[in-house]
């Protein structure tokens, strides 16, 4: 008998339940704030980068599925856009598909793919 409660006590405090389970919130939290942070930073590492090269700001209308946004990119700026792939309209009228993972620059209004 003392075995098998000393095999219960040890595996509660593997897992973080100290007296009633007090530690295990503490410790998904924890994980969360470590969690969290990297997934966002993999998601940023597949996404399009787009830099203004023009003298004035730019609009590119961006498609992702069903949804429809324009993003305006000042002079000189860099964005990050499309995370999973989208289509790029650029002021010129080009129209770019886009995998989510190329670095893009804007030249005279137009969308140069590198």
């Amino acid at each position: 008998m003392a075995r098998g409660v000393a095999g219960v006590f040890f595996w509660r405090k593997a897992a973080g339940q100290n007296r009633g389970g007090a530690r295990a919130p503490n410790m998904m939290k924890t994980y969360a704030a470590v969690l969290a942070p990297a997934i966002l930073w993999a998601g940023a590492a597949y996404a399009a980068t787009v830099t203004n090269k023009d003298g004035e700001a730019a609009v590119l209308v961006i498609v992702e599925g069903e949804s429809r946004i324009e993003v305006a990119i000042d002079a000189g700026a860099t964005e990050v856009i499309c995370p999973g792939g989208c289509f790029v309209t650029a002021p010129s009228g080009d129209r770019v598909g886009l995998q989510g993972d190329e670095t893009i620059e804007i030249v005279n209004g137009s969308v140069v793919v590198k």
